[in-house]
């Protein structure tokens, strides 16, 4: 769907077929940075196979909005998560482009623990790729790939930015050029990551929560050799977003991060400072909130969730 800034709707012709269930469905939507001469629009989304696997996937097609609804034509996948599997939940799948032109997917471990510390796949991975879905030459393990070949699924390796992740819900980029995704955490622990080039965030092996049995997982703190996260939430705010304002209408945020909580309800502003990061303000939005993103002219626009006790509504914020 596109909606204009008065709020008119259209719905768009021409997208994938799209397996709806759970925690997934349609991920994402991220504009090429030349999206002004190319028209190219990038969507996540779960695909469906045969043998009911399912698994998060990355297209593109060339949008045109002439008409009475916009249609996405040439649409091609330039990726997917390997392998399918079982299941609804933990995909993942939200996509950006950084300042120089990468694009950049979460890949979530799908509930399957084990395969975020997996380098046979790329379920539980940061994946940074060429706007094609081609792989970057200088990615962390471009080299490890090519000592390790696989026999069945050759270019997982040298896809994968980080691992040890469980559901990266929000990636973002900050003013200073590092990226930031944050993560649902298991019973609690919400982490909120500054990405390093081939990093290992723990999961499963830690995490400042705890199973959802209430076995207990080690916190970060007993594994030094992984990368912790720069804030965590116990109780959790179940992420669903992250952005940053770079813009001057909300002056007094700029260069300030804000994510997106569903069960906390709420708009959460963190402050950045240099690769530190912390909790500074919570809104209240009596709503579960999907996603917060900054405009063109600095407004922000807020997506709630459809439940009972909201409309779904797509909210357009500005300063009083």
């Amino acid at each position: 769907m596109v909606v204009d800034t008065q709020g008119n709707k259209r719905n768009v012709n021409g997208l994938p077929d799209v397996g709806y269930g759970g925690q997934g469905g349609l991920g994402d939507v991220a504009l090429h940075p030349n999206f002004a001469t190319n028209g190219l629009v990038y969507l996540s989304y779960v695909e469906t196979g045969n043998d009911g696997t399912r698994g998060a996937a990355v297209g593109r097609g060339r949008i045109s909005l002439e008409g009475r609804r916009p249609t996405l034509t040439g649409f091609e996948v330039i990726w997917r998560q390997y392998p399918k599997v079982l299941g609804y939940g933990h995909y993942g799948h939200r996509i950006v482009f950084d300042n120089e032109g990468f694009l950049w997917i979460t890949s979530g471990d799908r509930q399957k623990f084990t395969p975020a510390q997996d380098m046979q796949s790329n379920i539980g991975k940061i994946v940074r790729l060429n706007d094609d879905g081609t792989v970057p030459s200088n990615n962390p393990f471009v080299d490890y790939t090519a000592q390790t070949p696989l026999a069945d699924n050759n270019g997982i390796y040298d896809q994968i930015w980080s691992l040890g992740h469980r559901n990266p819900l929000g990636i973002s980029q900050d003013a200073a050029g590092n990226m930031w995704v944050i993560e649902m955490g298991p019973l609690h622990g919400d982490e909120l990551n500054l990405i390093r080039k081939g990093a290992n965030y723990g999961y499963p092996e830690v995490s400042n929560g705890d199973h959802y049995n209430r076995r207990p997982i080690p916190d970060h703190s007993t594994r030094l050799e992984f990368e912790a996260p720069r804030v965590s939430w116990e109780p959790a705010i179940s992420p669903g977003h992250l952005s940053f304002v770079k813009g001057t209408l909300f002056k007094k945020w700029q260069g300030n991060a804000l994510i997106s909580g569903l069960s906390s309800q709420a708009i959460i502003r963190v402050q950045i400072d240099g690769t530190n990061a912390q909790e500074v303000e919570r809104f209240d939005m009596n709503a579960r909130i999907r996603s917060v993103l900054e405009g063109p002219d600095g407004a922000l626009w807020v997506l709630e969730d459809e439940r009972a006790s909201s409309e779904g509504r797509l909210l357009k914020l500005v300063p009083r």
